[in-house]
């Protein structure tokens, strides 16, 4: 049997609670909407709000004696320190694409609804426009949305212990805090929930990269160029339309793995089924190491050794539509990518018979 992805509905055990508004930084132009949505959940809904704590630093927020009383009802975090993943119960956006991958890395479990306000500069993820939010938020707090589970990736890095890699509380020597930090054997391992792709790339070096590509324990190919992007169907839109890859479907039960820049005439994209273990490691004759990224941030070294294994995380990000998971998606791949648009051929004129 095969799902209508129009089926997926919102439904709520109980009404929400506490909602989680993410905000861009340091844009300006969003602090009004800010300032209105959460005037709206705290004294016409009556909803705990959490809110980044550097979020309230701004001055303009900071400084709003009329803003003051609703600030104080705030709960507050700090990202890589606090935990909330087990207090919210609705996510909203306000900003771009940017916004949604945030949220999802805030969650390395079990993703709270999203609904992403439009006020960036791309949104193709991001389907509801601010005018109306009112009588939006007030139709999913009610229950009556329709949804689409976003896949994520379940990303395990393992790393050879090296001196120059030490990790002092779960700290390293950058000051970025680690996910999920563990030790395995005298090995650093972490552990990434990725919505876009994972990204592995040469770096700054100028030989090509050579990186080794397994799935489910079998040696498939070696990559030679620029890197590998290996992608949810959501992150089918992004970096890998950029390197040439098809765009799928966020309802697709799918992994991309597409190549950036290869030195190969026939290296073309593929697509594999969900579930499948990928493992990436540097081939063992790879003039240079490899850096690799996770939805653009945590960049990291990947050196001999090391290994990169990948698969469907069994967390989706739930995305709430704005219609239904098929009008938005084309309606996204219309408006912010502008696909198939171009003028229309002219019809032949027909004569007039005398």
């Amino acid at each position: 049997h095969i799902q209508d992805p129009a089926s997926q509905r919102l439904t709520w055990n109980k009404p929400p609670k506490s909602v989680l508004v993410i905000k861009k930084i340091r844009d300006a132009s969003l602090l009004q909407p800010f300032k209105e949505l959460c005037v709206y959940l705290t004294e016409e809904n009556n909803m705990i709000v959490y809110v980044e704590k550097k979020v309230l630093e701004d001055p303009a927020i900071a400084n709003d004696e009329n803003f003051g009383p609703v600030k104080k009802k705030f709960c507050t975090f700090r990202e890589d320190y606090d935990d909330i993943s087990n207090q919210i119960d609705f996510i909203i956006c306000l900003g771009g694409d940017g916004t949604l991958l945030y949220a999802s890395s805030l969650f390395q479990g079990s993703v709270p609804p999203v609904m992403a306000f439009h006020l960036g500069s791309l949104g193709f993820l991001t389907p509801f426009n601010f005018e109306n939010f009112r009588s939006q938020v007030t139709q999913v707090i009610e229950g009556n949305a329709a949804l689409v589970l976003r896949s994520r990736l379940k990303v395990k890095v393992v790393k050879e212990h090296r001196e120059k890699m030490t990790v002092q509380n779960g700290i390293e020597e950058n000051g970025v805090v680690s996910a999920n930090l563990e030790k395995e054997g005298g090995k650093q391992v972490m552990q990434y929930q990725v919505l876009n792709e994972v990204v592995v790339d040469r770096g700054p070096s100028s030989y090509l990269s050579n990186v080794d590509v397994f799935l489910d324990g079998h040696l498939i190919t070696t990559v030679q160029g620029d890197g590998v992007i290996v992608s949810t169907p959501t992150g089918s839109t992004a970096y890998a339309a950029a390197a040439g890859a098809s765009m799928i479907h966020p309802n697709v039960p799918a992994i991309m793995i597409t190549p950036i820049c290869p030195h190969s005439l026939s290296f073309r994209p593929i697509v594999v089924p969900a579930g499948v273990e990928l493992k990436i490691m540097l081939s063992p004759d790879a003039r240079n190491t490899a850096w690799v990224s996770f939805d653009g941030r945590k960049r990291q070294e990947i050196c001999h050794g090391d290994s990169i294994s990948i698969t469907t995380s069994c967390y989706p990000l739930p995305s709430i539509c704005f219609q239904d998971p098929v009008s938005d998606w084309f309606e996204s791949l219309a408006e912010c990518l502008h696909w198939n648009v171009r003028k229309k051929q002219n019809n032949f004129a027909v004569e007039e018979e005398e």
